[in-house]
């Protein structure tokens, strides 16, 4: 398993807000564990203030994204810096039960970690996914979607850095209102044009 990974971590967190639509989804204990995935073991060590406690962690992960949505490099970088310093992992191999085609072990580097309570565990692995994404592919691959007011979270992926939006079904939609728009300056520019070809009153009584 590749660390950056652990990316995702920080991307489903950021995204159970959306700022511009006052919508939030984490309101509940069961909201929070739904996040650790197949984690069950980590999951089941949420309690009620977890829920406070991941939402200030949400808000400095998508200070991040903010910043290098916004072209701010150093902010982003000193914005995870300080979220990797305050919830620390160990790297550490691992194999669980997977094996390859001769009955090995799959090795493989895992992030483990040793909280205090659930949103120090969850927190250190995003910081860290996201760490390992960003120094890996540059912190331009980390985005905000174009797609108003969506404003989701996204990791770009794309072979040539193009992604601006945090899914396809936010690319068609805000396809289909740049079209739109399109059509509706042609219409404008088209009546003008036909407005300034028609002769006056004046022109049409002489």
């Amino acid at each position: 398993m590749e660390l950056t990974y652990y990316s995702d971590y920080a991307v489903r967190l950021v995204n159970t807000e959306e700022p511009a639509r006052n919508k939030d989804a984490l309101t509940s204990v069961e909201a929070v564990r739904e996040l650790f995935g197949a984690n069950q073991q980590a999951a089941r060590r949420t309690t009620d203030a977890d829920v406070t406690r991941f939402r200030s962690v949400r808000a400095r992960l998508r200070a991040v994204f903010e910043a290098a949505d916004g072209d701010d490099e150093t902010l982003a970088v000193d914005l995870l810096n300080s979220l990797l310093l305050e919830f620390p992992v160990s790297p550490q191999i691992s194999g669980h039960d997977v094996r390859d085609e001769d009955g090995r072990p799959d090795w493989h580097m895992h992030l483990a970690d040793h909280p205090s309570n659930a949103t120090a565990g969850y927190a250190a692995i995003a910081a860290m996914g996201l760490a390992f994404h960003l120094t890996e592919h540059g912190v331009d691959r980390l985005g905000l979607c174009e797609a108003l007011p969506c404003r989701n979270a996204y990791l770009d992926t794309s072979t040539n850095r193009s992604r601006r939006y945090c899914s396809d079904r936010c690319a068609t939609r805000a396809n289909v209102a740049a079209y739109r728009a399109r059509k509706r300056e042609e219409a404008e520019r088209t009546g003008r044009s036909a407005e300034t070809a028609q002769p006056s009153t004046a022109d049409s009584d002489r």
